[in-house]
């Protein structure tokens, strides 16, 4: 009986996994098919790049930035909380190398709340001169026409809408380690299928990506500027989600960038994977619940299991091994241009079956490792681990 139970509830998960790989492919379409922004729009802008610490593919990242076939003027802002910051070298090289462009080096004494970089952001803000904002991570590398094609989006109305954000798909640069190269084929073939396939169904997308936060200050002002952010541990959706839920259009840019993924252990990967996990169950909790259809291949092998591989549900698992490598290579490879993808494809059921586990597990606790330090999320708002304990021990008020 109990096989029986466990064979039919993993059917119905797996048939519904199908459907959504053919769900996530026709979003996937549609956004292709759709026009790139294409306008003769070039307002200043100011790029501002909150950091901490310095990695070696990081100094490449600022010096893409440099590069920029930009008809208007921009200006590039680093902001650091010390002066003795390792990236503040960098910043003074990139200075030296590209004489041309305005980089100023911002010091942000001011702690606002738990999340840093955002705390520099509020900071950093007030001292840019342009009235549009482009945020993005410190290892972001962007092609020379990055800046053109982003504030493109702002030119036109979205759906009778002011455009108050244009955000961007982005794929992750591998090194070497088992860990960063089954987080790189997570971004490329789970998360931004998962980004289409709410885009298709929400008839828009209503959060931003951490790869390319471009904002009005007048949408800024309205979502209550960086400073609503402080405590708040996914930062980059909510900032898109507060922009539209002020009336303001986001918008998802053609233009795809690249963030450089650390070389994690094992240990690490799991980390970063459940920290980002219980970040998205806060952020978006009946879509983080429906995440249980997009492990197909995991449930199909346990389907098998439970049927003790009879031909139908053999024919279930290749049925569903098909239609998520369909996906991976129609987004990853099509859309992201991940060659990545190719090589290790492979290692897609390993990363699903570890996404399923992580997804699973983050319903376990709200405790999460960041930047060497323990917090605790409540409605995704970041606590220390020691404050969340000592509310515990004395109880209610």
């Amino acid at each position: 009986m109990f096989a029986i139970v466990v064979a039919s509830i993993t059917s119905l998960i797996t048939l519904a996994s199908i459907f959504y790989f053919i769900a996530a492919l026709w979003s996937a379409r549609s956004f292709m098919r759709r026009r790139g922004a294409i306008a003769d729009f070039a307002p200043g802008v100011s790029v501002l790049k909150s950091l901490k610490g310095f990695d070696p593919g990081m100094y490449e990242a600022f010096a893409s930035h440099c590069r920029q076939q930009y008809a208007g003027d921009y200006e590039l802002l680093f902001g650091v909380a010390s002066p003795d910051d390792p990236a503040v070298a960098a910043v003074e090289r990139l200075k030296v190398e590209f004489p041309e462009r305005e980089i100023r080096l911002i010091v942000c004494p001011e702690k606002f709340g738990l999340n840093g970089k955002v705390s520099n952001l509020a900071q950093m803000a007030p001292q840019g001169r342009h009235e549009y904002l482009i945020v993005n991570d410190s290892d972001i590398h962007v092609s020379p026409r990055y800046l053109g094609r982003i504030m493109a989006g702002f030119s036109n109305p979205e759906r009778g809408k002011t455009v108050g954000m244009v955000t961007a798909p982005y794929r992750g640069i591998a090194h070497g380690t088992l860990g960063s190269k089954m987080e790189a084929l997570g971004i490329a073939t789970d998360f931004f299928p998962g980004v289409l396939t709410a885009m298709k169904l929400d008839r828009g997308i209503r959060f931003g990506l951490g790869s390319t936060l471009a904002v009005s200050r007048e949408a800024l002002a309205a979502a209550g500027g960086f400073e609503a952010l402080v405590n708040s541990l996914a930062d980059d959706y909510e900032l898109g989600a507060r922009i539209a839920n002020a009336g303001f259009a986001v918008v998802l840019s053609r233009e795809v960038v690249a963030t450089s993924v650390p070389a994690y252990r094992m240990g690490e990967f799991f980390a970063h994977q459940l920290r980002w996990a219980r970040a998205v169950r806060d952020s978006r909790k009946l879509g983080y619940a429906g995440l249980v259809v997009t492990f197909g291949i995991p449930w199909a092998v346990l389907n098998c299991i439970a049927c003790g591989f009879d031909l139908p549900s053999l024919a279930l698992l290749s049925l569903t091994v098909l239609a998520r490598v369909s996906v991976a290579l129609s987004v990853g490879v099509g859309i992201l241009d991940d060659r990545q993808v190719l090589r290790d494809l492979w290692l897609l059921p390993l990363r699903d079956f570890c996404a399923l586990w992580v997804w699973i597990w983050s319903f376990a606790g709200n405790s999460i490792t960041w930047r060497g330090e323990e917090f605790l999320l409540r409605d995704g708002k970041l606590v220390r681990a020691e404050q969340g304990q000592r509310h515990r021990a004395q109880g209610p008020e």
